[in-house]
């Protein structure tokens, strides 16, 4: 890419940032949320991204740049490491054990990733009306997402990837499934100490439908005949609902660079068919070198919306280089309103 058709392309983007922004006003049409499947998706995957109040399409590397932009994976960290494992947990609300991991591998001038997130909500009684303390059984819920994840750099600073992947969701004998795609970009510029500008298209894919015994229903097709079968087994029709689809453009702007001192200013607008136009801001203050690497994060997420329990957020990493490899540990920090608070833990290699 030549430095005019950089400098074109750089304009452009910015000025569609910059248009999404302002228009993530306060909007006057009726609220989406909760209006489709596997609403997990959207929790945010890794303490780095959650910081900084998802304000992270831009800056994602590594193991979690699978779940936020998969362009993020052919991004070497600190310049120099292209290979990462990525291991995540935190207990969501009401005791919800959420997992993740993920592998970035080399592979010529790309990297292949392999992903995958867990949801445990736990076992809970079964209740009836005729017995609402519980009938002595329980059931499980669960949701499931693999990935597999291929990016790229088209230009030493234009990078592409994709991601495939498989999502599941099962409560006690029924589950739904279906295949959804991930694309992404990510621009770095010499422009404004290094401005860097993104974008995602996240959860692209089919509609799912619940199935499974607990849909299995006996009838009569014709109660008026007393000769018949009245015990013709058929199925309850389930509403099919969409993937919850995210647009998001992202910017991650270097305000001061002094050595090993930088501070960097983040910025996501999302656009998703379950919610309103909204913005996500964050920050991240860092002091590196060759040897160590430390990080404090903060961010506020789902700007201009009302309609959530937690927007700020808050956390700090450090890595620490041992011999050819890199070890990380990154911490976040959650607030919530009415739901309590949560913490996240994530483990990464760099190698």
């Amino acid at each position: 890419m030549t430095d005019d058709l950089q400098e074109t392309v750089m304009r452009k983007i910015f000025l569609i940032v910059c248009l999404a922004l302002l228009g993530g006003l306060p909007a006057l049409a009726q609220s989406r949320a909760g209006t489709t499947a596997a609403p997990f998706l959207t929790l945010g995957t890794g303490a780095r991204g959650q910081a900084v109040g998802h304000a992270y399409t831009a800056i994602a590397t590594g193991g979690d740049a699978l779940f936020w932009n998969p362009a993020g994976a052919a991004r070497p960290y600190l310049g120099m490491h292209r290979a990462n494992a990525f291991f995540t947990h935190y207990e969501w609300v009401a005791d919800i054990d959420y997992n993740a991991a993920g592998v970035v591998i080399p592979v010529l001038s790309g990297a292949v990733g392999l992903s995958i997130a867990s949801v445990d909500y736990g076992r809970m009684d079964v209740r009836t009306v005729a017995l609402p303390e519980g009938t002595g059984e329980t059931f499980a819920a669960s949701d499931l997402s693999l990935g597999l994840t291929y990016a790229q750099p088209l230009t030493p600073s234009f990078y592409f990837g994709g991601t495939v992947k498989y999502v599941n969701q099962s409560i006690r004998d029924m589950s739904a499934s279906a295949v959804a795609f991930d694309f992404g970009f990510v621009l770095e510029t010499e422009y404004f100490n290094g401005l860097k500008l993104a974008a995602s298209i996240m959860n692209f894919g089919g509609k799912m439908e619940m199935n499974g015994v607990n849909s299995q229903v006996f009838v009569d097709i014709d109660e008026r005949n007393r000769g018949n079968n009245p015990d013709i087994p058929a199925r309850v029709e389930m509403d099919a609902w969409d993937l919850p689809l995210a647009f998001k453009f992202g910017l991650a702007l270097p305000l001061v660079q002094m050595g090993n001192v930088e501070l960097l200013a983040l910025g996501d607008v999302n656009q998703s068919n379950d919610n309103d136009l909204n913005s996500d801001v964050g920050g991240i203050f860092r002091y590196g070198n060759r040897t160590f690497t430390f990080e404090a994060r903060a961010g506020y997420k789902d700007l201009f919306l009302d309609n959530v329990d937690s927007h700020f957020a808050a956390g700090a990493g450090l890595d620490v280089r041992v011999s050819r490899v890199r070890l990380g540990f990154d911490f976040a920090y959650m607030p919530f309103d009415l739901l309590g608070n949560t913490q996240m833990v994530d483990f990464r290699v760099y190698y």
